[in-house]
């Protein structure tokens, strides 16, 4: 019952991320801000006066940036003003669809649990094979994406 149009969605996003799933981002010690004003010559008075605001105000959003607390509005404008793109993304570390499947698998398994218990009481036993494919059909008769991330 997982959602086709949701699974087609999925695939377009990931291919979308993948390019930026291996790039390295990781944002230089004192910030983007600083460092692209740095590369390009201009001085916090100068990206100052093209943003509107003193470079006591530019130094302070160089700060918060480097610190993780700066406002998307305040790095888009600095972007703006320093001829860049500000792109702004959560790329998920493994593809959406496998965080989607695991994530259903696992509900699947912890309510078969219980089934599982009953039948060894029982002394019938549910081998491997059995348990996964249980697992396969009560994830696609019994789960929907919106139920995926109840805990």
């Amino acid at each position: 019952m997982l959602s086709l149009a949701r699974k087609t969605a999925r695939r377009r996003l990931d291919e979308k991320l993948m390019p930026l799933r291996s790039a390295d981002m990781t944002p230089p010690p004192r910030g983007w801000l600083r460092a692209i004003r740095d590369s390009l010559g201009m001085t916090a008075v100068q990206l100052g006066h093209r943003m509107g605001l003193t470079s006591q105000s530019i130094e302070g959003a160089e700060t918060s940036e480097a610190m993780g607390t700066i406002r998307l509005d305040t790095l888009r404008k600095a972007a703006a003003a320093l001829d860049c793109t500000l792109v702004y993304a959560l790329v998920p570390n493994r593809p959406l669809e496998q965080l989607v499947q695991d994530r259903a698998r696992r509900k699947a398994t912890v309510a078969l649990s219980r089934v599982d218990q009953t039948m060894l009481l029982e002394d019938q036993r549910v081998t491997t094979v059995d348990r996964d494919q249980l697992v396969e059909d009560y994830v696609s008769q019994h789960l929907r994406d919106r139920d995926l991330w109840d805990e």
